[in-house]
C-alpha cells in the first residue's frame, strides 16, 4: 500500500483499545509522524500506563489531557497542540473516543442519551471546530490541491450499528443511545465533508469492524477482530483515500457501507 506520510496526528481516546492501537502503529511506521498526540481523560492514571511507557521511549509522542465531553478541555488541548506544532498544522485528526451504555428501548433514559451523544457526536463536532485552524494550516502547507489523509483529514470512528438501513444488527446491538449517536456521527461526517472540502480537508467515517475491545465486548459476545487487524486495515484504507472518498462511510477493509 502507499505509505501515509503524516507530519502530525491526534487520536482521541488513545489510552486503550483502537485508539492505543492507532498510536502504536503510527509510532511504528517506517517514516513516523513528527508529532503523535494521544488524547485521554487521565494521562497520569493507571489506565494510561501503556501510553506512559510508550512516551518514555518515543520523543515524538505527546500525551494530552483531553475529555471530548468538555468544551474547556478541548480548547485547552487545541492550545497545547498548537504550541507544540509551532508554525505547522495538524495533518490528521482521528475522533476515536466513544462510550456505550447497554440500554434497550424500554430501559433507555434521558441521562444515557445525553451522555452518549455528548461524547460520541458532539465531541467530534467540537473537536473539528477547535482544530480547524490547524487542519487548514496543514492543508495550505501541502503541495497540490487533491484531498488526502497525508494533506489534511478528519477521520470519525463510527460503527455499522449506526447504519439506518441495516435492521439485522438490532438483535446483536440493541443499544439505542449508542446506535443513534453513531448514525448522527455519520451525518456529522457528511456535513463536515461538505463544509471543509473548500479548506482542503478530507472527512470520512470509518467502521473499525467488530473488535476485541472493552467497548466491542460490552454486549457479552466475543468479537472476531483483534485491534491490530482492525487498525492495520483502517490505515491501509486511509492511505488510499482521495478526493472522491470525502464524505463516505467505509469499513476497515475499504468497503462502502450503507447509511
Amino acid at each position: 500500500m502507499e505509505e501515509l506520510r503524516i507530519h502530525s496526528v491526534l487520536v482521541t481516546g488513545a489510552n486503550r483499545g483502537i485508539g492505543l492501537g492507532f498510536i502504536q502503529h503510527f509510532l511504528g511506521m517506517p517514516t513516523p509522524p513528527k508529532w503523535v498526540f494521544a488524547g485521554c481523560r487521565d494521562p497520569k492514571g493507571q489506565r494510561a500506563q501503556e501510553l506512559q511507557n510508550l512516551a518514555s521511549k518515543h520523543h515524538n509522542l505527546v500525551i494530552i489531557p483531553l475529555d471530548v465531553s468538555k468544551p474547556a478541555s478541548i480548547k485547552a488541548a487545541a492550545a497545547t497542540v498548537k504550541k507544540r506544532l509551532g508554525g505547522s498544522g495538524l495533518t490528521l485528526l482521528i475522533n476515536n473516543a466513544a462510550i456505550v451504555r447497554n440500554a434497550n428501548l424500554d430501559g433507555e433514559t434521558l441521562e444515557n442519551m445525553t451522555e452518549i451523544y455528548t461524547t460520541n457526536t458532539i465531541g467530534p463536532l467540537l473537536m473539528g471546530q477547535a482544530f480547524l485552524p490547524l487542519l487548514k494550516k496543514a492543508a495550505q502547507g501541502s503541495p497540490g490541491s487533491a484531498l488526502s489523509c497525508s494533506k489534511a483529514a478528519i477521520v470519525n470512528i463510527s460503527s455499522s450499528g449506526g447504519c439506518v438501513s441495516a435492521p439485522e444488527i438490532f438483535d446483536l446491538m440493541p443499544f439505542i443511545s449508542y446506535r443513534c449517536s453513531k448514525a448522527a456521527l455519520n451525518m456529522l461526517t457528511k456535513c463536515q465533508s461538505l463544509g471543509y472540502w473548500v479548506h482542503g480537508i478530507l472527512c470520512v467515517a470509518l467502521h473499525p469492524g467488530w473488535v476485541q475491545t472493552e467497548l466491542g465486548s460490552s454486549g457479552g459476545y466475543q468479537p472476531p477482530l483483534t485491534v491490530d487487524t482492525s487498525v492495520r486495515g483502517m490505515l491501509k484504507v486511509l492511505s488510499s483515500l482521495s478526493e472522491k472518498d470525502t464524505g463516505t462511510f467505509l469499513d476497515w477493509e475499504g468497503k462502502v457501507l450503507p447509511w
